[in-house]
C-alpha cells in the first residue's frame, strides 16, 4: 500500500463521493472508502473510478470500534478524511436516535481508532498524520437578516442533526487539545451538484418537476441559505487537508445567499429552458407552500474568508453555473435517479412528527 493512503468515511454519499472522485483524478493518493451503505450511500455515484488500483471500498460501520481498528492496522493511513453521517435535519426530527448514534459514538470510535493508531506511528509519520473532521455551518445556529457565521461564531444548534454535528465537533476539538491528535476540522454551507440524494432541496424540486409532481416549499419560501457547488467543496476539504493548520478550524461557503422560494424558481426556469416541450411548463405553476418543519432555521451564511486568506481557496462556480449544470445532470441522469428511488425514500413529508397528525 501507498505511504500516501487517506481513509474517507461517508465516501459513498454525496459530499464524499465527489471528493474521492477528485482525489482520484487529481492526486496520487490510494483511497479507501468507509461505508455502511445506508440509505442515501450509493456506490454508483463512484463507478468511474471503481476499478481505478489507487480506490478500495471497505463496507463497515464507524460505530463498530473492532472492524475500525483492524482497518488502522491493515492500511496503515496517513490520514483521514471523515464525512459519515446522518445528515438530513427531517429525519433526525423523525428519528433523532440514529443521528446520536452515528454523528456522536461514531465520531467518538474513529477518534480513538485514530489515537490509538497514531500512538503506533513513528515520530516522522505521526507527525504527517491527520484527522480532518468535515462539519455543517448549522452548528451556529441561525442568523438575523445580516451577519455572517464565522469559525468563532458560539454554537448554538437548533436540530437533532445539527446538535449531534456540533457535539462531535467538540469531540474532535477536545481529542487534539487532550491527547494531541492533529486534527484539522472544516464547517460548510448547503452543497448541491450531480448525484445528491433526493431527499434534498434542489435534487427534489428537480425530479419533482420532471414528473410533474408538486414542488413543496416550506412555510413562505423565505429561509435563506449559501449554496456551495460540491465540486468546489470537495477542492476545499483536499487544501485544508494538505495545508490546514493543526487545531484549526475553516469554514466553507459558497458566497450565495438565495431564499429557499428563488432557488426553486430559478430550477423552473432553467428547466422551461431546457425542456421547452414540457407538458408541465412553466414549472414555476407545479410550487406548492407546505407546512414549515419545526424548529427551522431562518438564515445560515458563511464567512469564508480565512480559507480565502490564508489557504488561496475560493469557489470557482457562481450559483448560476453551479445550478445549470446541476438540473443539466438530472435531467441526463433520470435512471441513477429511478435506481437511487427504489422505495427506501418516495419523496415523503419528513421532520413533522407529532405535527403530522
Amino acid at each position: 500500500m501507498s505511504r500516501k493512503t487517506l481513509f474517507v468515511t461517508g465516501g459513498a454519499g454525496f459530499i464524499g463521493s465527489a471528493l474521492i472522485r477528485r482525489l482520484i483524478e487529481v492526486s496520487d493518493y490510494h483511497i479507501v472508502n468507509i461505508d455502511k451503505l445506508t440509505y442515501a450511500g450509493n456506490l454508483e455515484s463512484l463507478l468511474s473510478v471503481a476499478d481505478n488500483a489507487r480506490y478500495h471500498f471497505e463496507q463497515a460501520d464507524i460505530c463498530d470500534a473492532e472492524k475500525m481498528a483492524a482497518l488502522f492496522t491493515q492500511y496503515q493511513p496517513t490520514a483521514i478524511m471523515h464525512l459519515a453521517a446522518e445528515s438530513h435535519v427531517d429525519r433526525s426530527i423523525d428519528g433523532p436516535a440514529d443521528f446520536v448514534q452515528t454523528n456522536l459514538v461514531g465520531t467518538y470510535v474513529l477518534l480513538e481508532a485514530a489515537r490509538q493508531y497514531w500512538k503506533t506511528l513513528d515520530k516522522e509519520a505521526a507527525t504527517q498524520f491527520r484527522f480532518h473532521h468535515i462539519s455543517t455551518d448549522e452548528v451556529y445556529g441561525t442568523l438575523g437578516e445580516t451577519g455572517l457565521f464565522e469559525e468563532t461564531t458560539p454554537y448554538q444548534p437548533n436540530s437533532p442533526y445539527s446538535a449531534t454535528k456540533a457535539g462531535s465537533d467538540h469531540l474532535v476539538r477536545a481529542w487534539h487539545h487532550t491527547y494531541g491528535l492533529p486534527v484539522v476540522m472544516t464547517n460548510c454551507s448547503n452543497n448541491y451538484g450531480p448525484y445528491q440524494f433526493p431527499e434534498k432541496l434542489i435534487p427534489l424540486i428537480i425530479n419533482n418537476a420532471l414528473a410533474g409532481k408538486p414542488l413543496p416549499v416550506y412555510g413562505k419560501g423565505d429561509n435563506i441559505r449559501d449554496w456551495l457547488f460540491v465540486d468546489d467543496h470537495a477542492e476545499a476539504l483536499q487544501i485544508v487537508l494538505e495545508n490546514g493548520k493543526l487545531g484549526e478550524s475553516y469554514n466553507i461557503g459558497g458566497f450565495n445567499e438565495h431564499t429557499n422560494l428563488d432557488v426553486v424558481h430559478r430550477v423552473c426556469d432553467i428547466m422551461d429552458e431546457l425542456l421547452p416541450d414540457s407538458e408541465h411548463k412553466p414549472h414555476r405553476n407545479l410550487i406548492t407552500f407546505v407546512t414549515d418543519r419545526p424548529g427551522h432555521d431562518q438564515r445560515y451564511a458563511i464567512d469564508a474568508s480565512k480559507i480565502e486568506r490564508e489557504l488561496g481557496w475560493k469557489p470557482k462556480e457562481t450559483f448560476a453555473t453551479g445550478l445549470r449544470k446541476t438540473v443539466e445532470w438530472y435531467i441526463d441522469n433520470r435512471e441513477w435517479n429511478e435506481r437511487v428511488m427504489d422505495g427506501s425514500y418516495q419523496q415523503e413529508r419528513l421532520g413533522l412528527g407529532e405535527q403530522a397528525s
